[in-house]
């Protein structure tokens, strides 16, 4: 299995900028596609943007539109989540998750279970 290591998050000021980084091991450009999700305490793991490694759309869910960027380099086998203009409801655990799958479908890309590898996790705290 593809081992998944995020960094980049901290505590942070509302209004202020994050960008998480994960770094996929062994990952190999243009296969298959990395998504990012985020838990609160007490909700359910929540979708937030996806991005194929063969250059396809990415995609997010709406509340981050406008606001997050999510990219990678191919080269380094990593992905990249840029976040700004961060507010209070963006606090939570961020996951950086691996799929095989090589294109991104509405039915499926939001969804945990499409993923079979997993990071451990980085926090991110907006305060007021």
């Amino acid at each position: 299995q593809v081992q998944l290591v995020e960094s980049g998050g901290g505590l942070v000021q509302a209004g202020d900028s994050l960008r998480l980084s994960c770094a996929a091991s062994g990952r190999t450009s243009n296969g298959g596609a990395m998504g990012w999700f985020r838990q609160a305490p007490g909700k359910e793991r929540e979708f937030v943007a996806a991005i194929t490694w063969s250059g396809g759309s990415p995609y997010y869910t709406d509340s981050v539109k406008g606001r997050f960027t999510i990219s990678r380099d191919n080269a380094k086998n990593t992905v990249f989540l840029q976040m700004n203009s961060l507010n209070s409801e963006d606090t939570a655990i961020y996951y950086c998750a691996s799929t095989p799958r090589i294109q991104l479908f509405p039915s499926w890309y939001g969804r945990p279970s499409a993923y079979s590898d997993w990071g451990q996790g980085t926090q991110v705290t907006v305060s007021s």
